[in-house]
């Protein structure tokens, strides 16, 4: 049984308690019932199961609604203590729909938000692109005004949710100024011409992953998100709050690793006692333990941070990623060693989470760029005080 004790910490409300103890039973009771054997089916049904029983409420927000950021590193900590596609499936519904949330007119969180929150639209959010990755300055995709549209032209990758989203928030250069300045955000519908899924890719760990093209891609002005020129600052915004729910998410896989070590040393024997008796087998767990509590305690300030009004967290928000990420890789290298040849078996739990983890040390914002982030908001405060 995992860790709740956190609970009490005074970062939550009466409400966050309340949302954790009824997910915690909801996932326990539903996402056994779903098969995984097709990736792209499984993902469409955890969308839909978590929309028809109002977990994704939570991933939008309308006119004078704010996103509650607890509740979204809650979310995705206790799904993916479950399952790891789950996570993928709420985080995506969040992060595909945050810049309609943050920066959308009226018209365009009416139109999306009812659909997204209900589970009958997927969400994507497409920023990364073959020759840029990390470096969002550089993206080189164009959106040219012609009279009342846009034309979108260029390729995106590493689409999470590629090839069954109904909806792509998409970045590209409007030119207003060189670099960072000259983005601007659109909601892209799936099925407008020109847009093409030309390429799905394979990952150690599965999940709907596509490279797009835009080829002459026509969309109407009123699809921009914020003014243009703004596509950065909508960028960056929704990874603020995006950000700290990844470090969540790895917290949720480092719990269960630990929970399975946990069973495994208290109940695998060697020279007629328990592993855990044994006191090197003692100090993985307490380095695992301390790892688990140390990345709470940062996950949960980002969230509480954000919730309590801050206009940017990238310095809490990069730190509870990077260290969150690089600790559950750890720990979940811990468990997997604690289990001997079991922990390498396909299929078995520790195996699965240590393939789901390494991805989370690369996508939104690999964790050397997390450390550029911290070092130079460091760098900043110290100079200007």
């Amino acid at each position: 049984m995992a860790d709740k004790s956190y609970l009490d910490w005074p970062f939550f409300a009466p409400h966050h308690r309340s949302f954790a103890a009824g997910l915690e039973a909801w996932a326990g009771d539903s996402l056994g019932r779903i098969d995984h054997a097709d990736t792209d089916a499984a993902c469409r049904k955890l969308v839909r199961a978590l929309g028809d029983d109002g977990w994704l409420q939570h991933t939008g927000a309308g006119r004078g609604e704010t996103l509650d950021v607890r509740t979204l590193c809650l979310a995705r900590e206790t799904l993916a203590r479950h399952d790891g596609l789950a996570d993928f499936a709420f985080a995506m519904q969040g992060l595909g729909t945050g810049a309609i949330s943050l920066f959308g007119t009226v018209e365009q969180r009416a139109e999306w938000l009812p659909l997204t929150r209900a589970g009958t639209a997927i969400a994507a959010f497409a920023l990364t692109e073959p020759g840029a990755g990390s470096d969002v300055a550089s993206s080189t995709m164009s959106a040219t005004r012609d009279g009342g549209d846009y034309v979108l032209n260029g390729e995106k990758t590493w689409i999470s949710n590629g090839g069954i989203a109904d909806l792509y928030t998409v970045f590209a250069r409007t030119g207003e100024a060189p670099g960072a300045r000259g983005l601007s955000a659109f909601v892209v519908p799936a099925t407008t011409p020109g847009l093409a899924v030309v390429e799905r890719l394979d990952t150690i760990a599965p999940h709907p992953l596509a490279r797009l093209r835009f080829d002459d891609c026509r969309i109407p002005a009123s699809a921009m998100l914020g003014a243009p020129g703004q596509g950065f600052k909508v960028a960056m915004s929704g990874l603020d709050v995006f950000r700290a729910t990844v470090a969540a998410a790895a917290l949720g896989f480092a719990r269960r690793a630990l929970d399975e070590a946990l069973a495994r040393v208290t109940t695998r024997r060697i020279q007629g006692a328990p592993l855990a008796d044994l006191q090197m087998v003692q100090g993985h767990i307490a380095d695992m333990a301390l790892e688990v509590d140390a990345a709470a305690l940062l996950v949960y300030r980002a969230a509480w941070t954000k919730d309590m009004g801050a206009d940017r967290v990238s310095r809490e928000a990069a730190m509870a990623k990077l260290f969150s990420t690089e600790a559950a890789q750890q720990v979940i290298d811990r468990a997997v060693q604690l289990h001997g040849g079991d922990g390498v078996r396909s299929g078995e739990t520790v195996e699965r989470l240590y393939r789901e983890i390494r991805a989370l040390r690369i996508y939104e914002g690999a964790s050397d760029v997390q450390r550029v982030v911290i070092a130079r908001q460091v760098l900043a405060e110290f100079r200007g005080g």
